[in-house]
């Protein structure tokens, strides 16, 4: 549910909005075709913005669609985007197409998560990845993040993982400059103080066969095997629904011809 500080009004928070997209007052109003006069009255309170007029300047601010409604409310109007569980019958057609989407992409590891992490749903493939971890860190409501950084999860099998673990806490204080998270900074600041697993740093193990690879890997062991996987992510465009807002599908696409083999041969030893 989306909630509102007491006392906050729209005009603070849009002006939050904007310092943090680091925009003018006379920029915003250009590209939403007001002037920067009337953005400051909103800003200070002089004027209450339409709801139109406040759902423009979000598209232009770039507000996830959580704090759309945020910002409706703090104005006195109703939310306009559903705020459905992944269970409800509204979104069965949705469960469905990640359910075969994920499914499809075996035998190679996929997963979907939602705004901190959180693990909603998984294809057979990410149970290769996960085997032999700790059953504290595999007791539901899984954390992508957790498991990949924390010490006792995957972080040991991780060659390339000082690159990696760069990789992660990037794109996290990326998403933290975007919205107005408080459970994604609390999940940062826990993986970010993570230490690295004892034994040495895992970059200092040198592949036998380096392989040229076209994006930042994620090179892991697996049974004496080391895997190589590139990851994509993808989103829904125009969501409408601050659940589906924030899943992100993350497949792992195979980096290396040997990786290709190695799933290959699992999948059919296990068919």
């Amino acid at each position: 549910m989306t909630t509102v500080a007491t006392g906050t009004g729209v005009g603070p928070l849009l002006r939050e909005w904007r310092e943090r997209r680091r925009l003018s007052q006379l920029e915003l109003a250009l590209r939403a075709d007001s002037s920067s006069r009337h953005i400051s009255f909103i800003e200070t309170g002089r004027s209450r913005p339409s709801e139109e007029m406040i759902l423009r300047l979000a598209e232009h601010l770039d507000v996830p669609v959580r704090d759309r409604n945020a910002l409706l409310l703090a104005a006195g109007y109703a939310p306009k985007y559903a705020e459905s569980t992944l269970d409800d019958p509204q979104l069965a057609t949705l469960r469905e197409g990640i359910e075969n989407l994920l499914r499809g992409y075996d035998p190679y590891p996929a997963i979907v998560v939602d705004g901190a992490y959180t693990v909603v749903a998984a294809n057979q493939s990410i149970g290769l990845l996960l085997a032999g971890l700790p059953e504290h860190l595999l007791t539901p409501p899984l954390n992508a993040m957790r498991i990949t950084l924390h010490p006792d999860g995957l972080a040991p099998r991780i060659r390339n993982l000082r690159e990696w673990r760069g990789h992660l806490l990037a794109q996290m204080e990326r998403q933290i400059g975007l919205a107005r998270s408080e459970a994604l900074r609390a999940l940062y600041e826990e993986v970010a103080a993570y230490p690295l697993p004892e034994g040495g740093d895992p970059e200092d193990r040198e592949d036998p066969e380096p392989y040229p690879y076209f994006a930042l890997p994620l090179r892991i062991e697996h049974d004496g095997h080391v895997l190589s996987f590139v990851s994509s992510i993808s989103t829904f465009n125009t969501p409408m629904d601050v659940t589906v807002s924030e899943l992100a599908i993350e497949t792992l696409l195979p980096a290396d011809p040997a990786t290709v083999a190695y799933l290959r041969s699992v999948a059919a030893r296990q068919s």
